[in-house]
Order: C-alpha cells, then sequence, then structure tokens
C-alpha cells in the first residue's frame, strides 16, 4: 500500500514521466555508441588484466620497501630526503 502511494506521488508530480523519457533518451544514445568488436574486446582485456598485474607488482615492491625501511628510521629518513633531492632536481629540470 505504501509503495503504490509513493508511485501514485511521483505519478502525480510527473516523476514518472520523466523516468520514461530519460530511459528512452538513454537508449537512443547508445544506440550512437560504438561497441568493440569481439577480438578488440579480447584485445582490452588482455592489455588491462597485465596492467593490472603490474601496478600490483609495483604496489607490492613499494609496500616491500616501505615497511623494510619503516623497521630502521635512520634509512627512512634517509629514503625520504634523498626523494626530497630527487623531486628538487626534477623540478629544477622541468623549469
Amino acid at each position: 500500500m505504501v509503495i503504490g502511494a509513493v508511485f501514485g506521488y511521483l505519478w502525480w508530480q510527473g516523476q514518472v514521466q520523466r523516468l520514461a523519457v530519460y530511459i528512452t533518451e538513454t537508449r537512443e544514445e547508445l544506440r550512437k555508441c560504438a561497441w568493440p568488436n569481439w577480438e578488440e574486446l579480447q584485445g582490452s582485456t588482455v592489455l588491462i588484466t597485465v596492467m593490472i598485474a603490474i601496478l600490483g607488482g609495483f604496489v607490492v615492491v613499494i609496500d616491500m620497501i616501505l615497511f623494510r625501511l619503516s623497521l630502521y628510521p635512520l634509512a627512512l629518513v634517509v629514503a625520504v630526503l634523498a626523494g626530497l633531492v630527487a623531486w628538487k632536481i626534477i623540478k629544477s629540470q622541468r623549469q
């Protein structure tokens, strides 16, 4: 009964008609899209899988390095300072 009342109220305000127009316009826009064929889809899937594996490996390596450095506070300070120096050098070369 509550659902019926809510639906009736939305119908009275014209929200249901707006939703129908939105769905119709969305279907029209989706028909205009260029959808990939099967070979393109497979190639994109392989590329994304490889990139995720590379990114995951990078995150694991950086995490291991930071974990090891966190065990030795002096090494962490040296690593941060080295990073800051490298950042300054790169920044100065860009200007």
